[in-house]
């Protein structure tokens, strides 16, 4: 059996909660400073609620710290005394470094970096786990990406990668919606109304990943199955390219993989 607390119960740690609860072989518990939002996910879920995280900590092989990485640290030097060499922490704080997660908890036991990304908050995520740690178990990395495929799919990454991942996944979705929002806004330009085309670009998005999906062609293929020559598609794609949409890309990617390097620092 093994015992997994959470520290911090939001919304990327309900989800996880959500997804390993009732899993055979697993304990949960979770401390929140909220105790009426602890409570109610109790309520939902297979979950005990902890009186402190000194209590949550002492209770659990696995340790997940689902708090904003201004309040790592802190709580890091709280729960020290809680340590042990056998337990394993895991850190879903975007930034906060495998040296700095070993460094603030008295390099006690072994340490977890991991970046989830939002749409796990529907079991379709992706995240980035880093098994670096030179006292990680062969059990441990198992059970660090047991936990985290329960809310999607997870990639072991080393940790210099980490900033490129966050700046496509971690950062990824707001570039798809920034898309949607804009073809949105066109559509309604084009005359169409409003709850139309919000639903028309769902679709559209949830019809496209499908297709790249069940097709497993590469997108260069399916964008040329669309565009006909002197058609609309090949009109609209001519503008992009003009605008230098696809540098604009590479440039914006680049720009939140330099941020994520300066907030590593």
């Amino acid at each position: 059996m093994a015992a997994i607390s959470f520290i911090g119960t939001g919304n990327m740690g309900a989800a996880l909660i959500k997804g390993l609860s009732g899993a055979e072989g697993i304990r949960l518990a979770g401390f929140d400073l909220d105790r009426e939002k602890l409570n109610a996910l109790c309520a939902q879920c297979a979950l005990g609620a902890a009186d402190t995280m000194h209590d949550a900590v002492a209770q659990a092989d696995y340790v997940v710290l689902c708090v904003k990485p201004q309040q790592m640290k802190a709580v890091l030097t709280d729960i020290h005394p809680a340590l042990t060499a056998d337990k394993c922490l895991i850190s879903i704080a975007a930034g906060v470094t495998t040296a700095q997660l070993t460094a603030w908890s008295g390099e006690a036991c072994p340490v977890v970096r991991v970046m989830p990304n939002t749409p796990a908050l529907v079991g379709g995520g992706v995240s980035a786990v880093c098994l670096d740690h030179p006292h990680l178990t062969a059990q441990q990395k198992q059970m660090v990406q047991r936990i985290f495929g329960t809310v999607g799919s997870v990639h072991v990454l080393e940790e210099k990668a980490f900033d490129a991942f966050t700046a496509v996944a971690g950062s990824g979705p707001a570039y798809v919606f920034y898309f949607m929002e804009a073809l949105i806004e066109a559509s309604v330009h084009a005359g169409l109304s409003r709850p139309q085309s919000a639903s028309i670009v769902a679709e559209l998005f949830e019809g496209s990943l499908r297709l790249a999906r069940e097709s497993m062609t590469h997108p260069s293929i399916l964008r040329e199955m669309v565009t006909s020559p002197a058609g609309t598609t090949i009109a609209a794609l001519a503008h992009m390219d003009r605008m230098a949409v696809r540098a604009s890309i590479l440039d914006a990617v680049d720009k939140a993989k330099k941020r994520s390097e300066e907030l590593g620092r």
